[in-house]
This record gives structure tokens, sequence and C-alpha cells, in this order.
């Protein structure tokens, strides 16, 4: 059995990948990695492989599918954990900040240490991987966000967030593809839209993306 990882049913029709490494980047890394050599495999009876933050769920035909060529699938993907996101596009979504688009900017600032403009710029600064994708349909987990900027969620949700909100919380930077109850601290807003069910792939962003987030005003 691989030491990178570990494989367990869940139910009779999936299989839940876990990645083993200490590093929460390092894991998603690996299950990106396990993501893709499963689909590359095209085993018979896989219905759907669903990459999460440190685990990776493989939907199976328990009838069709030879569970010994997943697990040789996964094998195949052993080697070190470069991050196999590098070489795959950046999707640029443009933000404006602060004001009404970002109410919680000044705030987020201020318990940081910083500016406005270096809370802006330190998240703009490069590009960053869709971890996953949760919580409503089309809402991208974005990630590794600068560590200066990381701060517990809000004490108190909103009832409502309006769509296209790009938010903070912990590890993770997000943006809301419609309008929802949250907790996360709103720095900006973007016109883009995240999800929309007349596109040929409805949500905009998918598991192992890389995103740039550009300040249009600045």
């Amino acid at each position: 059995m691989s030491t990178g990882w570990r494989l367990a049913f869940v139910g009779d029709s999936a299989l839940a990948v876990r990645a083993l490494d200490d590093a929460a980047v390092d894991a998603n890394a690996r299950v990106h990695a396990l993501a893709a050599a499963v689909r590359a495999a095209a085993i018979d009876g896989v219905r759907d492989v669903v990459p999460g933050m440190r685990d990776l769920v493989v939907h199976v035909d328990p009838r069709r599918c030879d569970i010994a060529a997943v697990e040789r699938a996964l094998t195949s993907a052993e080697a070190p954990m470069a991050a196999p996101v590098d070489a795959a596009p950046v999707v640029t979504i443009p933000v404006h900040f602060g004001g009404a688009d970002g109410p919680d900017l000044q705030d987020v600032a201020f318990a940081c240490g910083l500016t406005a403009d270096d809370v802006v710029a330190r998240f703009t600064a490069s590009p960053c991987v869709v971890h996953f994708v949760g919580f409503q349909p089309g809402f991208p987990y974005l990630g590794p966000l600068d560590p200066a900027l990381r701060l517990p969620r809000r004490t108190t949700p909103r009832p409502r967030v309006p769509a296209g909100s790009v938010a903070i919380a912990g590890e993770y930077a997000g943006v809301y593809p419609s309008a929802s109850p949250g907790g996360w601290h709103l720095i900006g807003r973007t016109d883009v839209a995240m999800f929309d069910v007349s596109r040929a792939q409805p949500a905009l962003l998918a598991p192992g993306m890389r995103v740039q987030f550009v300040d249009v005003d600045g």
C-alpha cells in the first residue's frame, strides 16, 4: 500500500482516497495528481472523480469496475508531488475592491495590521489554485491565501451576500456564485458569472484550475 495515500470504500459504490501529506497544500497537490491518473486510466465503471482538499472520491459501478485497476492508476501517480497544477491555464477574474463592493476590506486591513492597498496587493500578487468546489454550485475554495491575510470567519454571518462577492476566511479565498447567506469577509466583487446553467460547463472554475485576481480600479 502507498505511503502517500489511503484507500477505503464508502458504501458499495464509491472509493475514498485520503492524501496523507502533512501540509494541506501538498495534500491537495497529491489529490489532483491522483484524480488526473484515475481519469487518464479511463477505467470501465468509474462514474465520476471528485477531488476535495485532502480527499478524492471515486464513484464507481461496483458491478463493472475493477477496483484493482483503480488502485493501479493511483499507484501510477506516485511521482513526487511537485504541484501538478503549475501548468494549468490561468483564469483572470477582474475585481472591484473595497467600498460597497468590499465592505469588509478596511476591517480586514485593520485586523491584519495592513493598509487596504496592502491587502489588495497581497491578494492579487500571484495566481491561486482551486483546491475544491463546494458550499453552493460553482463556489471555489482557492489558496493558498497569503498568511498575512488569514482571519477567522465573521462572528456574525450576513443573511445575504451578493453574487460575485470575493471573500476570504481562514486559509481560503472564494467567490460567491449567487446571493446567499455567508460568514466570510467581503473584500471585493466581480461581474464575472461564476455559475451559469446556460453554459456547456456551468461552473467557471473547477478543481486544479489557477485563478489570478486583478484590481480593475487600481
